[in-house]
């Protein structure tokens, strides 16, 4: 069952699909060339954002973690994708490893590992766990309230390969998005592909080099169906170096808040929107989250109280914070089971498989949803998202989920984009 959406201002957004259901067989077209050019990632999330003006994605996950949220609608597509993409890498793979996270404790994560790897053993491999925590150090069995186990194992390195004791895979796939920091036992490894590739990971990987990749494909999708590229893509700024603790860098800081609220208020004024700008000032990497505030007044970054610049100081595995993304708010208009949403669109390849609503009663529709006390409504994406009814009016269901398909696939091609220029193997030598 597909909740209802309640939206309002939706007269311009409404255009902006309607164009997009025109232009579908184009659009099509457009992605398969673009998938012929640039090789996906093995998955990802996008969270997007529908203000009812515009619809655009503010986040790209690499190491999706809410496989457990699909709708049981989405397992054949989802099966079938991995099957696409495992064959793409390693047409005769029969063992895989699954890397999760090291807090084994989150069983709404582990849920989301119980899905993936019952996904994956679908596609006719052996999948087995191995685990980067130091502290695993023999198999552990994991138990789940609805009583399913996991076996989590300690990783063993042989020469150039990694694997778990009696078992040599020859795909590995990271559910741990590296926050951390790389681990040795993963690196210059021959003969095994591992997924995605290590350059992924928040060690190195940065939201503004995203956005950047990303103004380039929309630049040229926007040309392809006539828009504004605006629409679908929120403006961002860099901070250059910065220290919460210490309180560096907050001049530079709050000079890029105003800008960026400068550019987002010429827009609504063109658009004659009626609302506050703010933006959004976030952790440059890192995600769950976390090192995220909402601005509306450059001041604001300069009287942060303590309490504000702990929060804002470190993120998960408690990597440090010294560069943020100063990020448009796009503030959402949806609402399901009487709390603010935002739709959240998986994919595995080129593939949109699935979706859900991320759900907060005691957020407000421009503030961080991805927070504690928010809950998930699935969304039975597969075919909504890949078969519109062009004959329909464009904010029916199938329609809107549609759009949003899209624009989760423009994020995941833009990923693509950020994974070639930051590949090292493709840097010229010092």
């Amino acid at each position: 069952m597909v909740p209802h959406l309640l939206t309002s201002l939706t007269g311009p957004l409404l255009d902006l699909e309607r164009r997009v259901l025109d232009a579908s067989t184009g659009i099509e077209q457009w992605f398969r060339h673009a998938w012929q050019e640039h090789t996906p990632p093995f998955y990802g999330s996008v969270d997007l954002r529908n203000a009812g003006f515009k619809l655009a994605p503010v986040d790209t996950n690499l190491y999706p973690g809410g496989f457990n949220n699909l709708s049981p609608e989405a397992v054949p597509l989802a099966v079938q994708a991995s099957m696409t993409a495992i064959e793409k890498y390693c047409p005769d793979a029969r063992n895989l490893l699954l890397i999760p996270e090291n807090h084994t404790r989150n069983m709404f994560y582990l849920r989301n590992v119980l899905r993936l790897q019952s996904l994956l053993r679908q596609t006719g491999l052996t999948v087995r766990l191995g685990s980067l925590n130091p502290e695993v150090t023999a198999p552990q069995v994991l138990e789940l309230p609805e009583g399913q186990t996991l076996t989590v194992e300690p990783l063993v390195r042989r020469g150039a390969r990694v694997g778990l004791e009696g078992f040599d895979p020859c795909a590995i796939l990271l559910n741990n998005d590296l926050s951390a920091g790389i681990p040795d036992i993963l690196r210059d490894l021959d003969g095994q592909i591992l997924l995605p590739p290590l350059h992924a990971g928040w060690a190195v990987r940065r939201k503004t080099l995203h956005f950047s990749a990303y103004d380039t494909v929309v630049d040229d999708f926007a040309q392809l169906i006539g828009i504004d590229p605006w629409l679908v893509n929120p403006y961002f700024a860099a901070s250059g170096p910065i220290n919460f603790q210490a309180r560096e860098g907050e001049d530079q800081l709050a000079a890029h808040v105003d800008a960026t609220l400068a550019r987002i208020r010429a827009k609504y004024a063109e658009y004659k929107i009626d609302a506050e700008p703010f933006v959004i000032v976030k952790a440059d990497a890192g995600t769950y989250g976390m090192g995220i505030m909402t601005v509306k007044d450059p001041a604001e970054v300069r009287n942060l109280n303590r309490r504000q610049r702990n929060k804002m100081a470190v993120v998960k595995e408690g990597l440090e914070v010294s560069e943020v993304i100063i990020q448009e708010g796009v503030p959402t208009i949806e609402t399901v089971e009487n709390g603010v949403a935002e739709p959240v669109v998986y994919m595995i390849d080129r593939y949109v498989v699935g979706g859900f609503y991320r759900v907060h009663g005691e957020r407000g529709r421009d503030e961080n949803l991805n927070a504690p006390g928010a809950h998930f409504v699935p969304l039975p994406f597969a075919a909504p998202c890949n078969v519109p009814d062009v004959a329909g009016s464009p904010d029916c269901p199938p329609n809107r989920f549609y759009a949003y398909g899209v624009v989760a696939r423009l994020a995941l091609l833009a990923a693509s984009l950020e994974l070639e220029r930051t590949d090292p193997a493709a840097q010229p030598a010092a």
